[in-house]
């Protein structure tokens, strides 16, 4: 008996969801028809857009060659290294290369520009990043100094190298940064995108960022587009280097103008400090509190902190309310 109910059971559900089913056709030919929808965007036809899986291939790559034996998958000595890094350097390229191609015909494609010799050009940008590498490692082993010299956590930097999301975000936007400036498409802001998803960390890279840049902790940091930051500056979690409210209609008319922020040289911004606009500078060796909103430069040498809060205890006996003025 309990078998007959059982079997009456799955064959009507399996009934219901044939019914179901045969709604499908239906509801493809409105999706369909959707696509003469000019109000709606639709990709087609077109060179397909980037996965995020062949740009993580390329960060992980950057990374083994920027970090010799520290992401590599087998252990690099005198014996093996010319071979590794020659074979990770050719493997590098052909990927970069083949990204960058990709996304300048889809530009010339897509959009009617005029031709840019796609393949030359994308072989002659990848060579250009690839001969940037001895400077690069060079900016981010200042990167991993400064987080190590200013985080008494860090026990090592190794530690900084290995486990760090800072780290990681910065090598991402300075990877990036120099696309950008290649007039790359698409490419880097794909690249601080993938960083941005893991780390939570957002970098434009079009920002323009000095050497010993530390992120401590790093969630919910945002550094935009037209943002200058100097030398040896250090943000905490939840900092944003920001724009000014804009109309609806600012995307053509501020599109080239600076609207973020100048940070200069030894600068310390804490945990939640927003500062936004492109004509606020905090000048260099200024201290920017915890939870500060600013919207007007700073000079140098200034500390900005919020007036110490007023702080309701409530007992949990008898729920006596005390007024305590906490000293941040």
């Amino acid at each position: 008996m309990d078998d007959f109910i059982i079997n009456s059971v799955c064959r009507t559900e399996r009934n219901n969801a044939s019914d179901y089913r045969k709604e499908l056709p239906h509801a493809i030919n409105t999706i369909l028809k959707s696509m003469d929808d000019e109000r709606c965007f639709a990709h087609i036809g077109d060179e397909p857009i980037h996965f995020s899986t062949s740009v993580k291939e390329m960060i992980d790559k950057f990374r083994e060659i920027l970090f010799p034996g520290y992401f590599s998958g087998e252990k690099i000595d005198g014996a093996n290294l010319v071979y590794n890094l020659g074979q990770g350097i050719s493997q590098l390229y052909d990927i970069l290369s083949e990204q960058i191609i990709h996304v300048l015909r889809h530009d010339c494609l897509r959009y009617g520009h005029a031709c840019s010799e796609c393949e030359g050009s994308g072989n002659k940008i990848a060579l250009k990043v690839i001969q940037a590498i001895p400077n690069l490692r060079v900016s981010l082993a200042e990167d991993v100094k400064g987080a190590y010299d200013g985080d008494p956590a860090a026990k090592s930097h190794d530690e900084v190298i290995f486990s760090y999301p800072g780290l990681f975000a910065i090598t991402v936007y300075r990877i990036a940064n120099i696309l950008f400036n290649l007039n790359v498409p698409q490419l880097p802001r794909i690249m601080t995108e993938h960083a941005h998803s893991l780390t939570g960390i957002d970098i434009h890279p079009g920002a323009k960022i000095g050497e010993r840049f530390v992120i401590d902790h790093g969630t919910g940091v945002v550094v935009g587009e037209t943002s200058v930051v100097g030398n040896n500056v250090r943000l905490y979690q939840n900092v944003t280097i920001g724009a000014l409210s804009l109309p609806p209609d600012a995307g053509e008319k501020l599109r080239e103008a600076k609207r973020h922020p100048t940070i200069e040289d030894d600068v310390i911004i804490y945990s939640g400090a927003t500062i936004l606009g492109g004509e606020t500078t905090i000048g260099a060796r200024s201290i920017v509190g915890g939870n500060v909103w600013l919207t007007h430069s700073v000079p140098p040498d200034t500390k900005v902190f919020m007036e110490s809060p007023s702080l309701i205890y409530k007992h949990q006996e008898n729920q006596k309310e005390l007024n305590h003025e906490y000293q941040t």
